[in-house]
């Protein structure tokens, strides 16, 4: 895609895209989602939506810097800004979705992704994908963090009876 024609691309989205697609309705039902999921293991999950890339990160998109590393550059960005890094058992997951581009990666913290391959991430990312292709976004993010989750509660079980703090909130960030 020409430079200059991603640059307007990503201009003309906004956060009133965003809220477009992860309304506040479905906002606060994925967020007691998340609350639930987390009861069930040691793990913090986020969710990030993003309507486009901030200017400085689309000038650096060319041919030694592609479209995909810049995106993952900005979700680690999200992963270092949201504190994700910074829980207790270093478990935990951020799913991010990046809407001008139709781009979504998952970083997960240094215990989980020494326990689960990118392989399996990856088919994770492809489920989630082809539902928001279909238009089925609430189910789309219902359905990865149902999975992601899954791999939560089999690596990080909560212990049953003990309470933990919730490090970290559970709303869904929508830039």
């Amino acid at each position: 895609m020409n430079k200059l024609l991603r640059i307007v691309k990503h201009r003309w989205m906004d956060r009133s895209d965003t809220v477009r697609a992860v309304p506040d309705d479905m906002a606060e039902r994925i967020a007691r989602r998340v609350a639930a999921s987390e009861g069930r293991h040691t793990g913090e999950v986020r969710l990030c939506v993003e309507a486009s890339l901030p200017l400085s990160y689309l000038w650096r998109i060319g041919s030694t810097n592609p479209l995909p590393a810049v995106v993952r550059e900005r979700a680690l960005t999200w992963f270092g800004r949201l504190r994700i890094w910074d829980t207790e058992h270093n478990n935990g997951v951020l799913i991010y979705v990046l809407l001008a581009e139709h781009a979504i990666e998952f970083v997960a913290d240094r215990a989980l992704s020494r326990r689960v391959s990118p392989v399996e991430w990856q088919a994770i990312v492809d489920r989630l994908a082809s539902r928001l292709r279909s238009g089925e976004f609430e189910d789309g993010l219902t359905q990865a963090l149902e999975e992601v989750s899954a791999l939560l509660v089999a690596h990080f079980p909560a212990d049953v009876g003990t309470e933990r703090p919730n490090e970290l909130p559970d709303a869904v960030v929508r830039q």
